[in-house]
């Protein structure tokens, strides 16, 4: 008795699991673009090529974490106030410009570096300010509000390691050690395509059995985030020989090429073909639903990928 089927795995052949799959992609693809370097303000989104070493520290010197007056912790009183003489002035790019005198206070501001020979820096809120002096409280703690050079990073350590990918984070760290560049590995250059006599670009007019492509745009996005350059090379008809062409003159000047559609078993899907006449085909059928004829591939060297159309489906946020 013939039996009917409505199921698309009822497909004769031994369908691949999607973590197999991913073992032989691992395995199949290794891209290693070569380094560039490029300026710090160009650099977000991009991966490490070598890892970056502090060749400073940050902050660069001790310095004051408030407004306030810095002092020699060991001229206070105990117990008791203490008022020591103004002896100078200390601002953020701005330094005393020499070593502090004992029993002398320094008017410092957040940021500013501490005068050699101080420790500690009393809050202006704290301090009562005098005619030329300034009356301390007492119960501070020793080194209170000072910032130590070294404190966020050390000279020398390694704060970004190669094949990190650099965000905002990163990019503001890098800068503050100093760095006008970065060397990262240059962009991945992706081909991609769209095969299918029905499918249309967004915005044109629809013809009868037509649809719009939605393949094509996701993918574009989901590869510009990962930070590749892609060439778009729209919607080919459903025809072997122009697949074919199209195919091999992608993979001569991409890093990788990506299509949607065309890698069923109807007389209309191409790309199974064109793929196997030019290269190999490493896996095809996978073991998921809806999606099945998912492809890893390779034109000569170029690692190939297909990803299902989405034909019969609408696309709606998750």
């Amino acid at each position: 008795m013939a039996q009917l089927s409505d199921d698309c795995f009822a497909f004769g052949g031994q369908l691949m699991t999607g973590a197999a799959a991913l073992e032989v992609l691992r395995s199949r693809t290794v891209v290693l673009p070569e380094p560039e370097t490029v300026p710090l303000s160009a650099a977000l989104g991009r991966f490490l090529a070598v890892g970056i070493v502090a060749p400073r520290a940050v902050p660069p010197h001790d310095n004051s974490a408030v407004d306030g007056y810095a002092i020699r912790h060991a001229d206070l009183a105990s117990g008791a106030e203490t008022v020591l003489p103004i002896g100078g002035r200390a601002a953020a790019g701005h330094p005393l410009g020499r070593p502090a005198r004992s029993g002398e206070a320094i008017r410092i501001f957040t940021g500013a570096p501490m005068p050699e020979g101080l420790d500690t820096v009393m809050m202006q809120e704290d301090c009562v300010l005098e005619e030329g002096r300034v009356r301390l409280r007492p119960g501070i703690k020793p080194g209170a509000n000072r910032r130590r050079a070294g404190e966020d990073v050390q000279a020398g350590a390694i704060v970004l390691e190669a094949g990190r990918r650099l965000r905002a984070q990163e990019i503001g760290l890098a800068a503050s050690l100093g760095l006008a560049q970065v060397t990262v590995y240059r962009r991945l250059r992706v081909a991609l395509l769209s095969t299918g006599d029905e499918l249309c670009e967004p915005g044109a007019a629809v013809a009868a059995g037509a649809i719009y492509d939605a393949n094509r745009y996701a993918l574009a996005a989901l590869l510009h985030g990962l930070g590749c350059t892609v060439t778009d090379l729209g919607i080919l008809p459903d025809r072997l020989a122009a697949i074919r062409v199209t195919l091999a003159e992608a993979a001569e000047s991409h890093d990788l090429v990506i299509s949607s559609g065309g890698m069923s078993t109807g007389e209309e899907d191409h790309v199974k073909a064109a793929v196997e006449a030019l290269g190999a085909l490493h896996f095809w059928r996978l073991a998921i639903k809806p999606g099945r004829p998912v492809a890893l591939g390779q034109i000569g060297r170029v690692p190939f990928m297909d990803c299902p159309a989405t034909r019969s489906r609408s696309w709606s946020p998750s």
